[in-house]
């Protein structure tokens, strides 16, 4: 059965504004919620960067029952695995069990900042590789001493440890993630409603020996509004970067990159590939694909910080219904 969740997107929205949000997501139905982390906003025009960890803190403790999912963050370079296994041992604990911690390779646009660089793809999730294993050690509890490629571990243990280790959601694109990272993962985060690629994931799972079926997490921006031109203006001027795709956006270092390279995508290119307006079925038809993919749990992303009080009430309720009536 799939289930729909709703986007924290740190890069739009004040960090008050985010905690106030999730709750009355979570009081309208959502089934789990979703939170970015980055350093930096796509562009300018979204406005907003607050420190992810700080947010889910809070809304671990102002929420009561949806799930909690990083998504994502990257563990490699602007933190490194031990902080990242303590943040989100912490994040577990404070929500009772709700949170899945979500990881990736990461966007030259948040990494950048601490002034070591940028590698590879290859680089970078070979770098990932070794951060989750380092991670998963630091959730048992012990004393961990590490010694890689890329990461050392001195004498590490996490004081505060769950019970219940939060799970490792993984993002991956291609047959080449999937080789390198699928068997590592709880869960996969896919960008894309690619179904070849979740069957692949689910293969390298069953090799890897791993119980369940494992969840399959995707996201999709849509943009609500009851004026379906002022739900495209609004689109276009926040999120028409969404347009490179991951293997561009991944590489851009910085907002006025964006704006750069996205100058000459119109506001009719957006709305061919975001839906725009008041028209639930047309949202529910952009969805659609994933579930049909195999996505197990769809995001939304609601585009525009001012608009989410208005979604929320007005439209989530509705839309919710319509999609698991479509979906299930």
């Amino acid at each position: 059965m799939a289930r729909f969740g709703y986007t924290l997107m740190t890069e739009q929205t004040g960090p008050k504004e985010l905690v106030r949000d999730a709750v009355s997501a979570e009081q309208r139905g959502f089934d789990f919620e979703v939170c970015s982390d980055h350093f930096s906003p796509w562009l300018a025009s979204q406005g907003h960067a607050p420190n992810a960890w700080a947010v889910l803190g809070a809304v671990a403790h102002a929420t009561e029952r949806v799930d909690l999912y990083s998504y994502v963050t990257c563990p490699t370079m602007r933190y490194h695995p031990a902080i990242v296994a303590q943040q989100a041992a912490t994040v577990q604990i404070l929500s009772d069990g709700r949170f899945t911690l979500g990881v990736g390779s990461g966007e030259n646009l948040n990494e950048h900042v601490v002034g070591k660089g940028w590698p590879t793809i290859e680089r970078r999730q070979d770098m990932l590789r070794e951060a989750i294993k380092i991670i998963r050690d630091l959730f048992g509890g012990e004393l961990t001493n590490w010694s890689g490629e890329y990461f050392q571990v001195d004498s590490a243990r996490l004081w505060d440890a769950p019970e219940i280790p939060p799970a490792i959601a993984v993002a991956m694109s291609g047959d080449k993630g999937v080789e390198k990272l699928g068997k590592l993962a709880d869960h996969l985060i896919a960008v894309e409603p690619d179904k070849e690629l979740v069957d692949a994931w689910h293969a390298a799972r069953q090799v890897g020996g791993w119980p369940g079926a494992g969840r399959v997490i995707g996201q999709i921006p849509i943009c609500w509004d009851p004026d379906r031109d002022a739900a495209i203006a609004r689109a276009h001027d926040q999120f028409r970067w969404f347009a490179g795709g991951w293997t561009v956006n991944a590489d851009l270092p910085t907002p006025a990159g964006f704006a750069g390279a996205t100058q000459f995508v119109r506001p009719e290119d957006v709305a061919d590939s975001i839906p725009c307006g008041p028209d639930l079925d047309a949202i529910v038809d952009a969805v659609r694909p994933f579930w049909e993919a195999g996505f197990s749990d769809i995001a939304l992303i609601q585009i525009g910080g001012q608009s989410q009080d208005q979604f929320l009430k007005e439209a989530a309720e509705p839309l919710l219904e319509a999609l698991r009536a479509a979906a299930n």
